[in-house]
């Protein structure tokens, strides 16, 4: 049997425009937890750790407005690293994961806590809820999100986002927990999904739990998040190459627009070289196809039709985004294992 201590770890970096709300919110959660009681156990515990990825701004001030959390300062080292560190300070034996942007739901804890009852389940993950639903394109975003995780996430995934999830504190310190190299926020989600079902662990998608959460309001720092997305996605392939068919997030049509892309660009090459008469009639196709694609999905995802067609849009621009950071994060291993070797041939 479980033990229903708890320990809630926030990553926090220059966020002092937000932080007072998701502590607010978490500690909402925390006194639900604590004041409904359980049928199974009567010792509950929870605690609130943020750990400061040597923020620069004013969010120290912010935190420090909540005497009950824990207060954990490092030098910058990524999202990966300060999840770990607060891993580390950790006294609960379930360790849950949001983020500085994200407002969970007062019934947050305890729906995900019972689930942990389930035969093997070593992480319970939720979904997200929006906080800033005016923004035409974070409405967007999220209504896309909500597709994927409403009608296509089954309900023992292999993948779980870092920014709404539970797991057992020792089978997180069993599989090493997030891995560090993954510097940027992008990636150290999936390889720790990995790696947990790897080892034979469940993962159970509570589609009720949420946490509201500030998606983007500006298309290029959207599109920048998706170049990112793209590049670690290729280490993250190599790491776990079973992983390149899917993970119950993504589907038939992340693959397809990939591979679109790269003729597009391809048929590009071609057509410098020489080759436009046939070539030409490629390129036409494979971006009307693109295009099509994305503007039945947008249409089938989005509530309101000119939402579906400002969104299929969009969808097109990340669909190269994505395509380049993949691209550049192939490169980039490349370049690493060309310079591994030639160090070794010299020494």
């Amino acid at each position: 049997m479980i033990s229903e201590k708890i320990s809630i770890i926030i990553p926090a970096y220059n966020c002092e425009k937000t932080i007072a709300r998701t502590l607010e919110a978490v500690l909402t959660a925390t006194s639900v937890f604590r004041n409904t009681p359980s049928m199974r156990t009567e010792q509950r515990f929870a605690e609130i750790i943020v750990v400061d990825d040597g923020s620069t701004d004013k969010t120290k001030d912010e935190i420090n407005k909540f005497p009950t959390v824990k207060y954990y300062f490092q030098k910058n080292a990524g999202p990966a690293a300060a999840r770990n560190r607060g891993a580390m300070e950790a006294r609960g034996e379930i360790l849950f994961f949001t983020d500085s942007d994200c407002l969970p739901h007062s019934d947050w804890i305890e729906i995900i806590v019972p689930h942990f009852y389930k035969p093997n389940v070593a992480v319970v993950a939720g979904s997200y809820g929006i906080a800033n639903s005016q923004n035409r394109l974070s409405r967007c975003v999220h209504r896309e999100i909500v597709y994927r995780h409403m009608l296509l996430m089954p309900d023992y995934p292999t993948y779980f986002g870092s920014f709404n999830f539970a797991i057992q504190k020792s089978i997180f310190d069993k599989v090493g927990g997030f891995d560090i190299s993954y510097r940027d926020p992008s990636g150290e989600d999936n390889d720790l999904s990995y790696k947990v079902s790897s080892e034979g662990y469940k993962i159970y998608f509570a589609k009720d739990a949420l946490v509201d959460h500030y998606h983007p309001e500006l298309l290029w720092k959207y599109l920048r998040e998706q170049y990112r997305h793209g590049f670690w996605r290729a280490r993250m392939y190599r790491d776990h190459p079973k992983m390149v068919k899917g993970d119950g997030y993504t589907f038939w049509k992340d693959i397809v627009e990939v591979g679109l892309v790269l003729l597009l660009y391809l048929s590009v090459i071609l057509i410098f070289l020489g080759f436009f008469k046939f070539v030409g009639w490629i390129f036409a196709a494979g971006f009307i196809v693109l295009l099509g694609i994305n503007i039945f999905f947008g249409i089938k995802i989005m509530s309101d039709f000119r939402d579906g067609i400002f969104f299929s849009d969009i969808m097109v621009l990340r669909a190269f985004g994505r395509t380049n950071g993949f691209l550049a994060g192939v490169g980039s291993l490349l370049q690493k294992s060309f310079d591994r070797s030639e160090k070794k041939a010299n020494s």
